[in-house]
């Protein structure tokens, strides 16, 4: 198991920013009149996420990088939502957008296992003070 020393080592953080790099190159196919509109939402969206995530990082603190993460998990969830609209509007063909959807769904995957990770290494420390405290 590689070692991680910065949010740049971590799979959820690398694979969310695959996800940016796919959105910023076919973004430019969308109409120019929805350059300030459904453009720049799913480009903020999707920034969004890799940024929670060293942000959450950056904290320190269990609690700390699990909300982030879950800031970052609702990023991913409106991202999800505004493909769902440029496919539904035909700004995108859903056979052009499924290597986005599959790409999206990976950082999802890895979104869910960090923050349930997290949440057993929250209550394992939370257990751990509680029997300190009792003795």
């Amino acid at each position: 198991m590689k070692k991680i020393n910065t949010y740049r080592d971590l799979e959820v953080w690398q694979e969310s920013m695959n996800l940016v790099e796919m959105i910023y190159k076919n973004m430019k196919s969308l109409p120019k009149e929805e350059l300030y509109g459904l453009v720049s939402q799913i480009q903020r969206a999707t920034v969004s996420i890799p940024a929670n995530i060293a942000e959450g990082w950056g904290r320190m603190s269990k609690k700390e990088s699990k909300r982030f993460c879950s800031i970052a998990r609702g990023s991913a969830m409106e991202l999800e939502t505004h493909l769902i609209i440029i496919v539904r509007l035909k700004f995108i063909n859903k056979d052009d957008m499924l290597p986005i959807w599959k790409q999206l769904q990976i950082v999802n995957r890895l979104l869910n296992g960090v923050i349930r990770s997290l949440n057993i290494e929250i209550i394992k420390q939370s257990k751990s003070l509680d029997s300190m405290n009792r003795k």
